[in-house]
């Protein structure tokens, strides 16, 4: 049996799937940084939307909440138990450390690794957008954690290592 190019993208996902993955993520709108682990996550709108509920939902930066069940869907080991369709908003703009975009569409192995971390940017998004909050993998729960802020010191190292091309202005 022939593979058909989506089974092949389907495999490269997969294989690109990111377990128990240390990741720095700068706020640019407030100057603050976070260490987050992430796992089991398919794409970036999944991504997109745990950093959302970790960060926004943690009080830790401002912006839109997602709602419940578009993070049940993207974390439930079961999502198929009591579905329903949601809709989740775009709280940011994701940036790598050079100042290039990082797309909802990708993945978090796009995310570039800087000195042993990933490290992503958010900035406020420059227009509205929203995804279906399904997940790439059906059966594959993302996670998102906290694991420590970064003091003002360590933010600052973080920021320093970013380029201030491309959409990254560095916080005062």
């Amino acid at each position: 049996m022939a593979l058909e190019r989506h089974d092949l993208t389907c495999l490269a996902y997969a294989l690109a799937v990111l377990d128990d993955e240390p990741l720095v993520v700068l706020h640019k709108p407030t100057g603050t940084g976070f260490e987050v682990r992430i796992g089991g996550i398919g794409d970036n709108f999944q991504l997109h939307t745990l950093l959302a509920h970790v960060l926004v939902g943690g009080g830790y930066v401002p912006g839109t909440t997602p709602s419940a069940e578009s993070v049940r869907l993207a974390t439930d080991p079961d999502p198929a138990q009591g579905r329903t369709r949601a809709i989740a908003t775009g709280a940011f703009e994701l940036f790598a450390p050079d100042g290039e975009r990082i797309w909802n569409e990708g993945l978090p192995d796009d995310i570039p690794v800087v000195e042993g971390r990933r490290l992503l940017v958010l900035d406020e998004p420059t227009y509205q957008r929203s995804w279906n909050a399904d997940r790439f993998f059906p059966h594959l729960p993302g996670t998102a954690e906290l694991a420590r802020v970064l003091t003002a010191e360590e933010t600052r190292s973080w920021f320093a290592r970013t380029s201030p091309g491309n959409g990254i202005r560095r916080p005062s």
